[in-house]
């Protein structure tokens, strides 16, 4: 049995179900335990970022780079809560210097997906993000939806990314979307010491642009040392 701490909860437009991943403690990899969980069994398990889970971790026979960290599980079983210092540490030492070196890849400014013939051999990085340098955003074509902007330490921008992150795009969505300013949630983001994003590839995905790729996604944002406690209490 492995023990893994939970770093992203992951929505998807079907609400029943969500993705979750998390860290080895002892190891260090990222797993994505497959299938996807039904919002229910993380309701029963408890399951948060930050939740230490055991179970029986196997590479799926079918796995496909980008996404390496896929596996089947069995005997999924919730052991309590990590402290805000485990959450912090292992999320520290996760940390790639920004989205090209995490993902081995070259990008343009503001590009948001990755190129199938680009094949990185990993589809989540954590980085660390000058607090000053992120921003939630409402989306410029869809105002149902909530994006974020950032620049990571290599200077390249990132606009529109999909917040993916289940807990602060829901807390995000309820508490301000009705008055469509973000000013308070970014105000408390740019009072903090650090901020970590978790970032995500999609699955293959061709945009209606016809554009073909991983599309990047931002599945976790977590601030130090203050963080949203109602983004983490939602279920």
């Amino acid at each position: 049995m492995r023990k893994i701490i939970v770093t992203d909860l992951t929505r998807f437009s079907n609400e029943d179900i969500v993705c979750i991943a998390g860290i080895d403690i002892d190891t260090g990899e990222c797993i994505r335990p497959l299938p996807y969980l039904p919002i229910s069994e993380c309701k029963r398990l408890n399951i948060l970022p930050g939740a230490v889970l055991s179970g029986k971790f196997n590479t799926c026979p079918t796995i496909e780079l980008p996404h390496s960290e896929d596996m089947n599980y069995e005997n999924l079983t919730f052991l309590g809560p990590c402290s805000d210092s485990e959450f912090k540490e292992i999320l520290s030492a996760s940390i790639s210097q920004n989205i090209e070196q995490g993902f081995n890849v070259s990008l343009q400014n503001n590009q948001k997906h990755i190129p199938p013939e680009s094949k990185p051999t990993k589809s989540i990085i954590t980085i660390s993000v000058n607090p000053n340098q992120i921003e939630v955003v409402q989306d410029g074509f869809d105002k149902t939806k909530i994006k974020i902007h950032f620049t990571d330490s290599n200077l390249k921008s990132y606009r529109f990314l999909a917040i993916t992150d289940y807990g602060f795009y829901h807390y995000a969505k309820n508490h301000y979307q009705t008055t469509n300013n973000y000013n308070e949630i970014n105000s408390v983001i740019k009072n903090q010491d650090e901020v970590f994003l978790r970032i995500g590839l999609g699955r293959l995905h061709i945009s209606q642009q016809g554009i073909k790729g991983y599309w990047l996604q931002v599945n976790g944002i977590y601030t130090f040392p203050d963080y949203f406690k109602n983004v983490r209490a939602y279920f």
